[in-house]
């Protein structure tokens, strides 16, 4: 009987094919030949650790789209802005490509893959397979390059950078949301292990 392909890994330093072996909780398996990682087995509770920073990423993904990004006080007219009344700016303005670009790499991408996380580790946390678990797996990883709440940031601080020798500037509290939300999502993925759910997710089929 043939061993299947996911029982075995390779290297990504040194090419070097091993048999994937189980470890125990928050072990991690090396190279024979050049001792680079080949893989880590989640903490015991990685899952409980992420669904807390993805809720709390939730939480202040809503914050960073219901208040103003930043004011401006230009000579006494002052302005401000949400995040999706730039966007609607953008298309009224007749930047229709940018606009749709802006709303779907910082609004709907980062929208679709926290919810997705939350749901499939609430399913991951009840033991249950949970309705659509397995695509919501696929759908995380395909849109991952898609979320670019980093990018908006810096973009968005380096403008106030440049605007402030012009204008008064008021960091609004959506700011410090995307702040908070993009160091939680860095930190929900980095606790979510994909290998374990799926072996997780596979084990209650």
């Amino acid at each position: 009987m043939e061993t299947p392909p996911a029982a075995f890994v390779a290297c990504l330093e040194c090419d070097l094919l091993h048999r994937r072996t189980p470890l125990p909780p928050g072990g991690e398996a090396r190279c024979k030949r050049c001792g680079a990682r080949l893989y880590r087995a989640a903490p015991a509770d990685a899952n409980e650790r992420a669904l807390a920073l993805a809720l709390t990423a939730c939480i202040l993904f809503i914050v960073a789209n219901a208040y103003p990004i930043v004011g401006l006080d230009v000579q006494g007219v002052r302005n401000s802005a949400t995040l999706f009344g730039a966007v609607e700016s953008l298309w009224d303005d007749e930047a229709r490509a940018v606009a749709v670009l802006v709303f779907v790499t910082t609004i709907l991408v980062p929208a679709a893959e926290l919810i997705g996380l939350t749901w499939v580790l609430l399913a991951l946390r009840q033991g249950e397979r949970g309705y659509g678990a397995v695509p919501l797996l696929h759908f995380i990883e395909s849109v991952k390059p898609w979320a670019m709440v980093e990018v908006f940031v810096l973009g968005v601080l380096v403008s106030l950078v440049k605007l402030a020798h012009i204008a008064i500037i008021e960091p609004g509290v959506a700011l410090f949301s995307f702040g908070g939300l993009m160091l939680f999502i860095a930190a929900a993925s980095a606790a979510f292990d994909p290998d374990a759910a799926w072996s997780q997710l596979e084990a209650t089929q």
